[in-house]
């Protein structure tokens, strides 16, 4: 079980301190009442758990974070063609539970003018590299201005790599899930201001005991709050994943929303082809990090029993409109729920799938493939021109050359 707050985390000064904000270490009580604001900028195409940890890097940072989304025509200037459309990917930062406000159409290039009208002390972005069209740092002017922060960067994921795993059509992808890199993450999402989170605890639901074991703290449902259990694969966790989950969430009055996810060799067999695209520790973080989601059960058996329904206590259970995919025993796997009275099918009015989503990549496969190559290509070439100035050597038209 994984459990999440509905609104962004409060974040003590101590977690500040560890990451070098100056901001609190200044001293009396006016100074230290000063609310500190984080800006943070970006694409965020394919929303994946590499955003939503540096989001909450960020917000560790200060005291708000308010982010800024580019545009459809910004991104295709500078990058190549976005999967996902300015207002998917407006409503999918929205969703993440560490953001306090976004900006729609923020520049690529990020100016002080910018982080001045918004009243931000300073910006932050991971320790990866962000250019132009023309190859120049889209952070250039406020990192000379020392109103530049780094984060680290999530290793293992970003939109490119997502693309290039649909491209291949393989399950290669699937044999790195016991890495420790995802651990690491899931304790840092689910990590509060004292170490133990008021907002998120981990379990994992046994298949051989068909027991849930919890070995992290977290905050448990209050009198009055309505149990509702939904389940499923939540690959690519996107926009039609978060209308779908905000329509659960406003089923009652104060929601309890618990998340059951499956195991990729139990997605595999529904789904089949090369599904899932992400690792049950990649989907974990991803759905950890939707501030609709009280709670994530890690492994959830696909049946949704007695034992299951009993333990968490559940009062609703919920399916989107897509289709339920019958149990190994060709069982309905929501029999349970159906007998109690307690199943109910939600519409979000959202009807796109993670097929669809694969179906997207798959027609523009030479733009995004392009896109990708032209990406790396000017990674690549300023590495070089970085290790060039290091040892003197001439460094003129080493980005452009790839241009």
């Amino acid at each position: 079980m994984i459990k999440n707050g509905h609104h962004a985390a409060n974040v003590s000064e101590t977690e500040r301190e560890t990451v070098g904000n100056p901001a609190v270490n200044v001293s009396g009580p006016e100074k230290r009442k000063r609310i500190v604001q984080v800006w943070c900028d970006g694409c965020y195409d394919m929303v994946h758990y590499g955003h939503s940890n540096q989001l909450r890097q960020a917000k560790a940072m200060g005291d708000s974070l308010i982010v800024g989304v580019h545009t459809d025509r910004e991104i295709a200037k500078h990058k190549g063609p976005p999967v996902f459309t300015q207002a998917e990917r407006y409503k999918m930062v929205r969703a993440i539970k560490w953001v306090d406000e976004i900006v729609e159409g923020a520049p690529y290039v990020t100016t002080l003018e910018t982080l001045d009208k918004y009243n931000c002390d300073f910006c932050v972005h991971g320790d990866d590299i962000t250019l132009t069209v023309d190859g120049k740092d889209t952070y250039d002017e406020v990192k000379k201005m020392g109103r530049y922060k780094e984060c680290k960067r999530t290793q293992g994921v970003s939109t490119t790599d997502l693309v290039g795993r649909m491209l291949l059509m393989t399950k290669a992808h699937h044999s790195n899930m016991d890495n420790s890199d995802y651990q690491q993450h899931t304790d840092n999402f689910g990590k509060g201001p004292k170490g133990h989170s008021p907002w998120t605890g981990v379990s994992q639901f046994l298949q051989t005991s068909q027991k849930i074991i919890q070995f992290a703290s977290g905050k448990e449902p209050q009198l009055g709050d309505t149990i509702i259990y939904v389940a499923g694969a939540f690959d690519l966790f996107h926009i039609g994943h978060v209308d779908f989950l905000e329509a659960v969430y406003k089923q009652a009055e104060r929601s309890y929303v618990i998340v059951g996810l499956h195991f990729d060799s139990e997605v595999n067999r529904y789904k089949g082809k090369n599904y899932p695209i992400m690792n049950i520790h990649e989907r974990t973080l991803s759905v950890l990090a939707c501030r609709y989601v009280s709670e994530v059960v890690i492994g959830a058996p696909y049946a949704v029993g007695k034992d299951l329904l009993d333990h968490f206590k559940v009062d609703i259970v919920c399916h989107g409109k897509t289709e339920v995919f019958p149990d190994k025993d060709s069982s309905d796997p929501y029999a349970e729920p159906k007998k109690r009275g307690i199943f109910r099918t939600v519409d979000s009015d959202n009807g796109l799938t993670t097929d669809d989503i694969v179906q997207r990549i798959i027609e523009n496969r030479l733009q995004f493939e392009a896109r990708n190559k032209k990406k790396e290509a000017k990674e690549m070439a300023v590495i070089e021109a970085m290790r060039r100035k290091g040892e003197g050597e001439p460094t003129e038209g080493a980005v452009a050359d790839v241009l």
